[in-house]
This record gives C-alpha cells, structure tokens and sequence, in this order.
C-alpha cells in the first residue's frame, strides 16, 4: 500500500516537474522576444528623434530663408543660402547626436577627458 502510494506520487512528481521546466523554458522565450522588442523600440525611437531634428533644422532654415526674402526683398537668394545652411545643421546636429563629432559644450566634453585619462594613444601619432 505505502509502495503504491510512493510510486504515484514519484510519478506525478516527475509529471509535475516535466511541466513546470517546460513552462520555465517558455518564460526564458519570452523574456528574449521581449528583450529583443525593446530593442526593435529603442532603435526606433533614436531613428524617429534623429530624422525630426534634421527635418527641423531643414524647415527652420527655409522659414528664416524665406522671412529674409520677404522683408529684404533678396528674391531666392536667401531662401537657397539659409536652406542650405538649415540642411547643414541638420546634419550636423544628426552626427553630434549619434556621436560622431564632438559636442561643441566644454561641460559636455570634462567627462569625456575624465573617461580618457589613462589612454595614451589619442592623439593620432603613429
């Protein structure tokens, strides 16, 4: 009687164990596609903040262009000079943005030089 009692609870032991890794390694899943979504949602929120800053920098720049024009009365010349100078704006906030060129702030650039310290290399000697 106690054997047989033993035997049925060794194998809903084993049943219940089975399930319980299975719902495990579902959660492990889950956690991965979510972790993989965020970073699907990270990519495009910097990819939606990046492309509105240089589509402002372009529209600024026609704006102010345009202005110009109006109360100068440069026809087109200064709607072509301040779009471009929007577009380069743009492109240069896009970059600085991403990290690619340097903040023109020197409180942005302290804790970069306090980051590098110990790197001898910067410089660009050979």
């Amino acid at each position: 009687m106690t054997d047989d009692r033993n035997e049925g609870l060794e194998e809903r032991r084993k049943r219940l164990d089975a399930q319980l890794s299975e719902r495990r390694g579902n959660e492990s899943r889950d956690a991965a596609d979510e972790a993989r979504a965020a970073g699907n949602r990270k990519g495009y929120q910097v990819a939606i903040k990046l492309s509105s800053e240089f589509v402002a920098a372009v529209i600024v720049g026609a704006l102010l262009g345009y202005l110009l024009d109006t109360f100068a009365g440069t026809a087109p010349w200064g709607m072509i000079v301040l779009l471009l100078l929007g577009f380069c704006a743009g492109v240069l906030n896009v970059m600085r943005s991403a990290g690619m060129v340097a903040s023109p702030h020197p409180a942005d650039r302290v804790g970069e030089r306090q980051g590098d310290v110990g790197d001898d290399n910067k410089g660009g000697g050979a």
